[in-house]
């Protein structure tokens, strides 16, 4: 006889497997990051630029799903290390955009090595990732319906 699965068991809780896969995967990113002088939440910072060019703070937390709160002090340290710049707006003293400068531009070489490593050491293939992805997608597009 097959015994009822519990529904309240550990694993078989969602947000526990995408905690555990979360914390996972950020720290396969951790020391291929640490030479480039980034953090995960810098990386995907950069990663939004690079694919997006320059941003208002505003923008660029949407696109990261990150409150001001969070975005600024990133930016304020990839500034300081020179991977960004950032300038208020003639027009609205409110609006800073943030632009690769040129040494953020070049980071993007090595950036490239770090992708392909993280994707190597998950193990996965391209239709895992692909398929990864895709549902990662839905559920936080449904997440996002639900929460208004």
């Amino acid at each position: 006889m097959v015994e009822p699965k519990d529904s309240l068991a550990l694993d078989q809780q969602v947000c526990y497997a995408l905690s555990i896969a979360a914390r996972g995967v950020v720290a396969v990113y951790k020391p291929l990051l640490e030479p480039l002088g980034l953090t995960h939440p810098q990386y995907l910072v950069m990663v939004a630029l690079w694919q997006h060019g320059p941003q208002h703070v505003k923008e660029l937390g949407a696109l990261l799903a990150l409150d001001s709160g969070t975005l600024s002090p990133l930016l304020k340290r990839l500034d300081t290390m020179g991977f960004v710049s950032r300038q208020r707006s003639a027009r609205d003293e409110r609006q800073v955009t943030v632009s690769l400068t040129e040494r953020g531009v070049r980071l993007r070489q090595d950036a490239l090595r770090v992708q392909e490593q993280v994707v190597h050491r998950l193990g996965l293939d391209e239709t895992e990732l692909n398929q990864l992805r895709h549902v990662l997608k839905r559920v936080t597009e449904s997440v996002a319906s639900a929460s208004g």
